[in-house]
This record gives structure tokens, sequence and C-alpha cells, in this order.
């Protein structure tokens, strides 16, 4: 092959690579410009942050402990929900 020749394979491929983009582009074919979607950024007022790190405090082994079981109760009744509903999509159809 000649250069010429790869070039033009080289060229023809960056087109249509460029043009599958094209397609591929939302933002030119969408007018997201006047949407408002109710994102802001976040606050660059550092007062506020220390304001909410002042107030936290380590908790109590007792406020730890409650938070602990409720978190393990939550996960469980999560996983057991999941498991009854794979055991009924699993066996149900089997049974049938």
């Amino acid at each position: 092959m000649s250069e010429g020749t790869v070039e033009k394979e080289k060229t023809s491929f960056d087109k249509q690579k460029l043009g599958l983009k094209n397609k591929l582009d939302l933002k030119s074919k969408l007018d997201l410009d006047d949407v408002d979607f109710g994102i802001t950024l976040p606050s660059t007022n550092l007062e506020e942050y220390m304001r909410v790190l002042k107030l936290a405090r380590k908790p109590s082994r007792e406020e730890f402990n409650m938070i602990a079981k409720i978190s393990i109760a939550g996960i469980g009744i999560i996983g057991t929900m999941g498991f009854v509903i794979y055991a009924l999509l699993t066996e149900l159809p089997k049974a049938f």
C-alpha cells in the first residue's frame, strides 16, 4: 500500500468517527439552556460549615450502640425481603 491510500483511509475513518460523534451529541440536539433542574452549586461560605462542625459532637456509647442496632436491623430486613422476592421468583415458576 502506498502512503497516499493509507492517508485516505485514515481521513475517511476520522470523518466516519466524527459523523458518529455528531449523531450521538445530544447537547446540540436538546435545548437545555432554559430548563431549570433545581440543582444549585454548593455554598462556598466557610462560616456555614464551621457552624455545623462546632455543633457536631462524638456520640456516646449508648447512642452509637442504638444507631448500630437500628442499622443492622434495617440491613437484615432489606436482605430478608430481597431473599423472599428472589425465592418467589425462582421457585414459583418451577411449581407451575
